[in-house]
């Protein structure tokens, strides 16, 4: 008997789908899919936030010295003329940054090696690539739901069963974060 569900599915499709319907749940905080998924989902999420549960407070705040440039009123670098040559100006600025003890990169490398980088595209400049910007998961993990589940013993997620899908009567279900 297999440790898991093949979802009717080979391997490379299956892990695909896994991979982006869990990277799906933890950025919108819910799914609809089928039950047999979810469940499959599941056992993927669960360890995943047990380790961010784990990890949440596991880092040094270090004080660093950054080079940053000068910005004028428009929010553009200012620049100034040296030896003929027009050079940006930058000013000292001491910026506290989070270093991650090893145990902690180790398990953020872990969870990046399963999810998918998401981009997130804002509804006024669809189709533009200048308005996109970057989410970090792994972050969000880390800073949301580590706290949030840090007293909770596992039980992460709730199935809560919506009724049979049209087309093919499969079960579907609502997969969401508790």
């Amino acid at each position: 008997m297999a440790q898991y569900r093949k979802l009717g599915k080979k391997t490379k499709l299956r892990k695909a789908l896994l991979r982006n319907q869990v990277t799906a749940l933890l950025y919108h905080g819910k799914i609809v899919t089928t039950e047999a998924r979810a469940k499959e989902i599941r056992k993927i999420v669960e360890p995943m936030i047990t380790l961010a549960a784990k990890e949440k407070d596991n880092f040094d705040v270090v004080t660093v010295n950054a080079k940053v440039a000068r910005k004028d009123a428009e929010g553009k670098r200012v620049k100034e003329v040296v030896d003929g040559k027009r050079v940006t100006v930058y000013d000292e600025v001491a910026k506290e940054i989070k270093k991650d003890q090893p145990s902690r990169l180790h398990a953020r490398r872990q969870l990046m090696k399963f999810l998918y980088p998401v981009v997130e595209v804002p509804a006024e400049g669809k189709g533009r690539k200048k308005n996109t910007r970057k989410v970090d998961l792994v972050d969000k993990l880390f800073t949301e739901y580590g706290p949030k589940y840090a007293n909770r013993n596992g039980g992460y997620t709730r199935i809560v069963k919506i009724g049979q899908r049209r087309g093919d009567g499969a079960l579907e279900v609502l997969l969401e974060l508790v």
